[in-house]
């Protein structure tokens, strides 16, 4: 309630059951669960799941949220929010360019 421009939100397959149903009555937010595909056997990366796993790994590159020292969730959540400032003001400022503009010079010119 605090997001509303938050609409779909993606969980893990322990998510599934009642609460894409209470998410989408109570929140009115759409919970879409990432599931394994079928056949799956053994560790597989899953695209939405990978992003999420991602983005917390690096918020906790942070020392201090990796253990919730603090005792109100408001003081964790500023924490978090310290994080990721300082994660976007240092891609903001780096020098180089992002690895998305960046062109390969390695590669082999054809013939």
């Amino acid at each position: 309630m605090l997001h509303p421009q938050l609409t779909l939100i993606w969980g893990d397959s322990a998510y599934a059951g009642t609460l894409v149903e209470w998410a989408r009555r109570f929140l009115h937010l759409t919970l879409k669960v990432v599931t394994k595909r079928p056949g799956q056997t053994g560790f597989k990366v899953l695209a939405r799941r990978w992003i999420v796993e991602r983005s917390l790994s690096w918020l906790m590159n942070a020392r201090r949220n990796v253990v919730d020292f603090e005792r109100k969730p408001s003081h964790s959540e500023a924490h978090l929010t310290v994080a990721s400032i300082t994660l976007m003001a240092r891609r903001l400022t780096r020098k180089r360019p992002p690895a998305w503009t960046r062109h390969r010079t390695d590669a082999v010119p054809a013939a």
